[in-house]
């Protein structure tokens, strides 16, 4: 796996463009596209600025996944990661 926060088979299992926030590489940018799951993830992602259309760099995806939004640092889990969409920019 070497440097990279996941495997190149799961980097290559994009939907269509998009891929869950867990699999960007330190250093890429992302714009969300989709948050799944119900209202409680989607308000706690919210209130930490992760949304539909916003930019996000990832810091660090060893542990939890810690991006940079609106001039912010987040940490979040894993397993809240994966249910953030994302295009790569």
């Amino acid at each position: 796996m070497g440097n990279d926060c996941v495997s190149e088979e799961m980097a290559e299992e994009n939907y269509g463009g998009t891929m869950p926030l867990s699999q960007l590489k330190p250093g890429e940018q992302g714009r969300v596209m989709a948050v799944e799951g119900g209202h409680g993830i989607r308000q706690k992602l919210f209130l930490r600025g992760l949304f539909e259309g916003s930019v996000v760099r990832v810091i660090s995806c060893y542990g939890p996944v810690t991006v940079e939004v609106d001039r912010n640092t987040v940490s979040i889990g894993r397993g809240m990661a994966q249910k953030v969409i994302v295009r790569r920019m």
